[in-house]
């Protein structure tokens, strides 16, 4: 009987012990689920007319579950950008890595920037949100603020690049930085308005261009 009840109340603890881990796991797959929808809500219609009513049933859930995971339409755009981030940070670190001397990893650089403006969707909503941004204070310090330690986390990086070349950028790097995305979103921008007058490869070859000027690739 003493055995019975023994076994009864470690399996109670066990029990116990995995619900945490199960309910961490619920909850990262609703999370996994609403960002997805939200990502197509917001590609589909735009940030702004974007409905969270169209993202929880994206999902399948209800208004309900979302508010248990994001605050806001805006809380889970930035969960999207840092999301989004991160997976550009390390797909540069991986690009990189696979490189010794310092002017291979520079070209890797310069290829990984050519080819930036391929994420088309999420560079989309970005543009419209930095546009919200403007017009609302709280978001505008919101995305400045990440925008600044992004910058001067790619900061750090091209300063590590350049060192052993002896080289230093023209301008200080988070302005590098800045302009260097900025540039890329603007051409995104103006092929998507008219490919035939400005084509996938031509995007490709000006920043290419841009990335050279910048990182005075070719100079003394």
């Amino acid at each position: 009987m003493r055995v019975a009840l023994a076994k009864k109340n470690r399996a109670r603890v066990s029990a116990g012990r995995r619900t945490p881990s199960r309910q961490a796991e619920r909850t990262e797959v609703t999370r996994r689920k609403l960002l997805t929808a939200a990502k197509q809500v917001f590609a589909k219609n735009g940030f702004e007319a974007a409905r969270l009513e169209d993202i929880s049933a994206g999902a399948g859930y209800t208004r309900g579950a979302f508010y248990a995971n994001f605050e806001s339409k805006e809380d889970i755009f930035f969960a999207l950008f840092e999301e989004w981030v991160r997976e550009r940070i390390d797909s540069v670190t991986a690009a990189l890595s696979r490189h010794k001397d310092p002017l291979a990893k520079l070209a890797a650089l310069r290829k990984h920037y050519a080819q930036l403006a391929k994420d088309r969707r999420l560079v989309l909503i970005s543009l419209e949100f930095k546009l919200f941004a403007l017009r609302h204070p709280e978001a505008h310090v919101r995305l400045r603020n990440r925008h600044r330690r992004i910058r001067a986390c790619f900061g750090e990086l091209f300063s590590e690049l350049l060192r052993p070349l002896g080289k230093e950028l023209p301008i200080a790097n988070p302005a590098a930085s800045t302009c260097l995305g900025a540039v890329a979103q603007a051409l995104l921008l103006e092929h998507l308005m008219d490919p035939k007058t400005l084509s996938d490869g031509d995007v490709r070859h000006v920043l290419g261009l841009f990335f050279d000027s910048i990182f005075q690739v070719g100079a003394a």
